[in-house]
C-alpha cells in the first residue's frame, strides 16, 4: 500500500461510533478527515429497486446511476441495483460508464445524454450503448466498431416536447432508418423523456406519449422502446413499454409531492451525519459566523457541526433549517460556511455533549431534515439536495445496520469494512 494512502485498522480507535444496532462505525481518523459521513443503506436500495421493478411488470429495469448515483456512490449502488433485479444501468456520460467498467461491472450500460463524436472509439471499447443524435456520431461509431471487429448498439431519442436532446418524431424515424444501414451498428432502442410526469396534470405527458408512439409505430423493428421514469411508473405503469428508467425512486425519494405515494412504498437510503465538534455558550450581543447574521440574546448554547456548503449543504439554508440531534430539531444559527455550521442546542438538546451524533440530511418527509424537506426549504428539489453531497464526504455502505463497505475521496471504488488484518486494503480492491 502506498504511503500516501489512508490506513484502515480493524482495531477500534477513539471516535468510533455506533449505528442503530451498536455496530462500530469507521472512526473519523480512518478517513483522515472531519467527523462527517454519509450512510447509504444498500438494503433500502435493493428493496426500492425490487418494488419498482414489480410495478414495471415484464418491462426491463434500468437503474439510473448518473451523477454518482445521485450522490449515493455509483459503484456500490450499481451492484446493489443489479442484485435486486435491474438489468441495465443508465448514465449521462462516458466517464460515468468507464468508472463502472473499471469497477468490474459488465452489465449493459446506456449513455442517455450527448456524447462527442471523438469519443466513439472509447464507447465501442467499453462496450456501452450510446444515444445517437446524428449521422455524424453514428458514422464514427460504425467506423470504430469495424476497426474493433465489434458491434455497437445504439438508442435514438425522440424529442417529444422537452426540447433538449433528441430529434422530433419525423427526424428520429429518418435517423433510425439511416443508422440501421450502417455496418457494425444495431439500433436497439427508441426512447423519449417526459417533462411533467411528476405533476398531477398529465395532459402534456400524454401529448408527449402520443408523439413518441407515432415514431415507435413507424419503427416496428426496434425492440426496446422506453419512456417511463419513476414518476410515470408510480402513476401510470401501463405506459412502461419494453423498459423503464428509474432514478430518484431507487434512492427512496419520490419525484414530487404530486405523485402517488401509495402505489410503491419507498425507503430513503441516505443519511448525512456528523458529530458535535465543540459546544460553547454565548453572551448577549455576540454574533455568529460570516456577516454576523445572528445575534445571541445571552446564554444560548451552540454546537459546532463540521458540515458546510463545501460538502454540498445549501448555504441558503443559513438561519432557516435545522439538524436533528437525538429526537430534537436544533436550528442552524448564522451563516453556513464552507466547512462548518453552528446549531442552537440551548433547549432542544439540553445536556448534549461533544461527540454527540447529528443527522443533517435523512429520513422521511416531515421530519425536518429529509431531502424533500430541505429541498422545499431551499426552494429546490430533493434531487439537488442529495446529488450535491461532495466527493470529500466519506460514504459508509450498510446492510442490516452494519457497515460493509467504505469509500473516501481517495478511493476510486468502495473498500470492504472491516478490513482483514491479514489482507490490507488497497483502494479499488
Amino acid at each position: 500500500m502506498d504511503a500516501h494512502r489512508l490506513h484502515l485498522s480493524a482495531s477500534p480507535r477513539v471516535g468510533a461510533g455506533p449505528l442503530r444496532d451498536g455496530t462500530a462505525l469507521p472512526p473519523p481518523s480512518a478517513w483522515e478527515g472531519r467527523p462527517l459521513w454519509a450512510e447509504i443503506d444498500l438494503d433500502a436500495i435493493e428493496a426500492n429497486v425490487a418494488a419498482l421493478a414489480r410495478r414495471a411488470g415484464q418491462a426491463e429495469f434500468v437503474a439510473m446511476v448518473k451523477a454518482n448515483a445521485y450522490g449515493h456512490g455509483a459503484v456500490a449502488v450499481s451492484r446493489a441495483a443489479l442484485n435486486a433485479g435491474a438489468s441495465r444501468l443508465g448514465v449521462a456520460c462516458l466517464d460515468e460508464a468507464r468508472q463502472l467498467r473499471e469497477a468490474g461491472i459488465d452489465a449493459p450500460i446506456l449513455v442517455l445524454a450527448h456524447t462527442p463524436v471523438e469519443q466513439a472509439p472509447a464507447a465501442v471499447a467499453l462496450g456501452v450503448t450510446l444515444t445517437v443524435n446524428s449521422t455524424g456520431l453514428a458514422g464514427a461509431l460504425s467506423e470504430a466498431a469495424a476497426a474493433a471487429g465489434r458491434r455497437a448498439d445504439v438508442h435514438i431519442k425522440v424529442d417529444s416536447g422537452l426540447n433538449r436532446y433528441g430529434r422530433p418524431a419525423d427526424e428520429a424515424v429518418e435517423l433510425a432508418e439511416a443508422v440501421r444501414q450502417m455496418p457494425g451498428l444495431r439500433v436497439e432502442g427508441l426512447f423519449t423523456h417526459f417533462a411533467t410526469a411528476d405533476e398531477t396534470d398529465k395532459q402534456f405527458m400524454h401529448q408527449q406519449l402520443r408523439e413518441f408512439s407515432s415514431a415507435a409505430e413507424r419503427l416496428p423493428w426496434i425492440n426496446v422502446r422506453h419512456c417511463s421514469n419513476t414518476a410515470s411508473l408510480l402513476d401510470e405503469p401501463d405506459i412502461s413499454f419494453d423498459m423503464v428508467r428509474c432514478g430518484i425512486g431507487i434512492y427512496g425519494l419520490y419525484p414530487s409531492g404530486e405523485v402517488s405515494r401509495s402505489s410503491v412504498n419507498l425507503s430513503p437510503a441516505l443519511a448525512l451525519k456528523s458529530r458535535l465538534a465543540r459546544i460553547k455558550t454565548l453572551s448577549a450581543g455576540e454574533t455568529v459566523s460570516y456577516g454576523r447574521r445572528w445575534t445571541a440574546r445571552g446564554g444560548e448554547v451552540l454546537g459546532l457541526v463540521m458540515c458546510g456548503y463545501g460538502d454540498g449543504y445549501p448555504r441558503r439554508l443559513s438561519n432557516i433549517s435545522s439538524v436533528r440531534l437525538g429526537d430534537a430539531l436544533v436550528p442552524i444559527r448564522g451563516t453556513i460556511a464552507m466547512d462548518m455550521m453552528m446549531v442552537d442546542i440551548t433547549s432542544g438538546a439540553a445536556g448534549a455533549t461533544e461527540g454527540a451524533e447529528v443527522t443533517i440530511i435523512g429520513g422521511r418527509p416531515g421530519n425536518g431534515v429529509s431531502a424533500e424537506d430541505l429541498g422545499e426549504q431551499a426552494g429546490t428539489i430533493s434531487y439537488e439536495i442529495v446529488t450535491s453531497i461532495a466527493a470529500r464526504v466519506p460514504r459508509l455502505y450498510t446492510r442490516a445496520g452494519r457497515v460493509v463497505e467504505f469509500q473516501t475521496l481517495n478511493d476510486p471504488f468502495p473498500n470492504p469494512w472491516p478490513p482483514s488484518p491479514a489482507a490490507p486494503i488497497h483502494a479499488g480492491r
